[in-house]
């Protein structure tokens, strides 16, 4: 038995329209970026959307394009480092977050004490496919005039009722291999911004204003008049085409990683000393991961014996951002679920190529095997 942690979704209809797009000539970002803006916001429910080399690069560039360059930034510890990253590279000062134990996500109640004079805005991570209480914390952003920006990188398709993760505040996502569809590298920021939507497309081309397909179409083509002090993050054309065929099976591919995470759900349930990530009632949990607590595991010990049986087993995310030693010196404070969370945290694999059998499979194998592992003495 070997099952990866994760595996992309890739077709011969992803295949064809990538080779249609290599052998039109243009390999820079083109018409199917354009295609995809417009795909992905329709699905998101947002007017617009512009297509970048990375979730990083979006999440920069909500900063950036709102001119956030000093102030302090809630965000969770709980998460992939890039999060705070961008808030250090845009001049701000991290301000960690712990998380509710049950969700793994930020809550209103969580950051609400933390906001202060200083605060220049919030960046929610919607971990592992399942929303936060976008609507709540949306409010108190709103009353507090601070900006929302939702990290969706690992939650494509998640829902709050009737709100889709990424829609309400400057949505930001990932379409790395491991993600609910795939670019191979690639990202996404979405709003109802349309001059938000300009400055971001600018800025992640060099300043200028009118990219080369639109640049083609003027009289004088090769005059390139940079407005902003721009980066290059932009996303190539192939990488956008293979995410217009990705959109239409993100639904179909959800609902098959939904089967895989019920199958585990229904088998650790029953497991006093697993804690499962409770999706509340009215969410839809996209599961990009499955996370999965298991008390006084000795889980080094525990990952590496899962893989040996060929199960592509890891963690997310261990040590958390506090504990990290770029950012150790921003959270003096104990974030007691946050560092619960990550010490006893395994991911399991789940994907939407993944067959039933073997999702059964492993959680036969989890069930049994890790008794050899836990010391109920811990704490």
């Amino acid at each position: 038995m070997k099952i990866p942690l994760t595996l992309p979704d890739i077709d011969d209809n992803d295949i064809r329209i990538v080779n249609k797009s290599i052998k039109s000539g243009w390999l820079a970002h083109g018409k199917f970026n354009s295609i995809f803006e417009k795909k992905f916001a329709k699905f998101i429910g947002t007017k617009y959307a512009a297509a970048v080399n990375s979730c990083t690069s979006a999440l920069e560039l909500a900063l950036w394009a709102n001119d956030i360059t000093s102030g302090e930034i809630i965000i969770p510890s709980f998460t992939w480092v890039s999060t705070a990253n961008v808030v250090m590279l845009s001049g701000c000062k991290p301000v960690f977050s712990d998380v509710d134990l049950d969700t793994r996500n930020i809550t209103a109640e969580l950051l609400g004490p933390l906001i202060t004079q200083k605060t220049k805005a919030v960046i929610i991570v919607h971990y592992a496919g399942l929303p936060c209480d976008i609507d709540k914390i949306k409010k108190i952003c709103s009353k507090k005039k601070i900006l929302l920006i939702e990290d969706s990188a690992e939650c494509i398709g998640g829902k709050q009722k009737n709100i889709i993760a990424g829609s309400i505040g400057i949505g930001c996502f990932s379409f790395y291999p491991t993600k609910n569809i795939t670019t191979a590298e690639g990202g996404i920021l979405t709003s109802n911004n349309l001059n938000l939507i300009k400055k971001v497309k600018a800025l992640s081309a060099h300043g200028v204003p009118n990219n080369a397909l639109e640049r083609k179409k003027k009289k004088f083509s090769w005059i390139r008049n940079a407005k902003y002090f721009g980066r290059n993050f932009r996303m190539p054309d192939p990488l956008a085409a293979m995410g217009i065929t990705q959109m239409n099976k993100l639904k179909q591919m959800n609902m098959k990683r939904n089967k895989i995470a019920s199958i585990y759900n229904n088998k650790f349930l029953k497991i006093k000393n697993f804690i499962i990530q409770q999706t509340p009632p009215g969410y839809y949990h996209s599961y990009q991961m499955y996370s999965l607590i298991i008390k006084n595991i000795y889980k080094k010990k525990f990952i590496k014996h899962l893989n040996n049986k060929g199960i592509g087993a890891s963690s997310h995310f261990d040590p958390p951002v506090h504990k990290q030693s770029a950012y150790k010196k921003f959270s003096k404070i104990k974030l007691k679920n946050t560092e619960f969370i990550s010490k006893y945290t395994i991911t399991l694999p789940i994907y939407s190529l993944m067959r039933e059998k073997d999702a059964h499979k492993i959680a036969e194998i989890v069930s049994k095997d890790y008794k050899e592992f836990t010391n109920l003495k811990l704490k």
